[in-house]
């Protein structure tokens, strides 16, 4: 993802009522003691550090990064805001937006996740193009997903209590919702770190794989041997002459199979009509 250069830039002193949020914006919450330090710095000092925008429709413009300042700036009472003229893509604002806050890691742990999911479904990018775009590793960017596991009710009480994302990380091992609150209920009341929520979830599932149906230890060997028919379908295929692929990869919550079938093509190279035999 390429962007203009610094000097190729605009800079705009725009009206402060032409600006309009980011709807891509990961972060939700803006502390109101926050905002009204800035405002105080920024009425004094000035605006060190111009706003980002893109043109919007209707001659607006929309903030691509910079919206704690832009919000500070409306309680300073300033009028006009010094604003770098930028054009990019909606996905291309999408990953500004993000990248901003991770950058200050300013982020709650869900709102990061949550832009994440949001380049990933909504603007159709794929989880090996958001690390790419993001500066991690897809192991990485998979680990923030599945952090989404938790409810909201469930977020709400991380964030209200300071629980770090190694917290989160914990509790998502146990898959019951039910038994997932009560334990996260207990390392609130009892203020317990992350070592002690990570042994409070082993007991856990001990006490789980004490009850669970004993078909559920099959469970491991059955994906092993649909794992192998599909193998062996692909393989029987290349031994009649198609030229069928197959991909596997681990994206850690679950195994990805590609196969790709050519329609008509044969291992000679040759095209062959539907029902014709190789030569």
């Amino acid at each position: 993802m390429k962007f203009q250069q610094q000097e190729k830039r605009k800079i705009l002193n725009l009206p402060i009522d032409k600006l309009a949020p980011n709807p891509r914006q990961p972060r939700k919450v803006f502390s109101q003691e926050e905002l009204e330090g800035l405002s105080q710095s920024i009425a004094e000092n000035g605006l060190l550090q111009p706003v980002v925008v893109r043109r919007a429709a209707g001659g607006s413009y929309e903030i691509i990064a910079g919206e704690r300042r832009w919000r500070a700036c409306q309680l300073a009472g300033m009028k006009h805001l010094p604003c770098i003229l930028q054009e990019c893509s909606d996905t291309q604002s999408a990953v500004l937006a993000i990248l901003e806050n991770l950058q200050r890691q300013d982020l709650q742990v869900f709102e990061e996740a949550e832009g994440i999911r949001s380049l990933i479904v909504d603007w159709h990018v794929t989880q090996e193009e958001a690390a790419r775009r993001l500066g991690k590793s897809q192991s990485a960017i998979a680990n923030k997903l599945r952090l989404l596991r938790l409810s909201q009710e469930e977020r709400d009480l991380v964030v209200a209590n300071h629980l770090t994302e190694r917290h989160c990380r914990a509790l998502i091992r146990i898959q019951d919702e039910n038994a997932r609150k009560k334990i996260l209920s207990r390392v609130i009341e009892r203020s317990l770190n992350v070592q002690q929520t990570e042994a409070l979830v082993e007991e856990q599932l001990a006490a789980e794989k004490k009850t669970e149906p004993a078909s559920r230890t099959f469970i491991a060997k059955d994906i092993r041997i649909f794992m192998n028919t599909i193998e062996h379908a692909v393989k029987t295929m290349q031994s009649a002459g198609i030229l069928a692929q197959a991909e596997k990869k681990d994206l850690g919550e679950y195994l990805e199979y590609t196969v790709r079938i050519p329609k008509n093509r044969s291992k000679d190279g040759r095209d062959r009509q539907p029902g014709q035999k190789p030569a």
